[in-house]
């Protein structure tokens, strides 16, 4: 029996080169006549980074501020991505009905999208993967990477040429 696709998670990362990754996964839903559901993951704040935070603003005030400003992201996050999937299917407005939602998560990237996948019931991950150096792949990591090894569902990585 073939495989059968009915949901598409994409995730994005927003950059400047990703419309051609988001290309690959409306030419996918549009042939397994699949939903998709578009994921964005905040990196959450280093505990270097709370801890600098905590020395010059009390607990309370910073996880307050944080939180405003983490809701803030997101609702900016959410505009960009909806603007960016009404500039990318303008031109056939029948395929709109391909977009199931748009989430914004605060995580670990490669981590939270396997998570999402999961929970959505996902049968494929697409995303894009930046070129680094090899010496930039072991120092770094790639979070495709990652996912490719974390992910018990197939996921399709596109390269971003810039």
């Amino acid at each position: 029996m073939l495989p059968s696709i009915q949901h598409i998670l994409y995730s994005t990362d927003l950059g400047t080169n990703t419309r051609q990754v988001f290309r690959y996964a409306i030419s996918l839903a549009q042939h397994y006549q699949a939903q998709i559901t578009l994921l964005h993951i905040l990196e959450p704040l280093t505990s270097y980074g709370n801890a600098l935070l905590e020395t010059y603003i009390p607990q309370e005030i910073s996880q307050q501020h944080h939180q405003q400003a983490l809701n803030k992201v997101r609702q900016t996050m959410q505009k960009r991505i909806e603007r960016f999937c009404e500039e990318e299917l303008h031109s056939t407005p029948e395929d709109s009905h391909l977009i199931a939602g748009i989430t914004v998560l605060e995580g670990h990237p490669a981590h939270s999208i396997v998570e999402q996948a999961k929970i959505l019931q996902a049968d494929l991950i697409v995303m894009g993967t930046h070129s680094h150096s090899a010496l930039g792949e072991i120092l770094i990591g790639s979070t495709a990477r990652k996912v490719t090894q974390l992910s018990p569902i197939p996921v399709l990585v596109i390269p971003i040429i810039r």
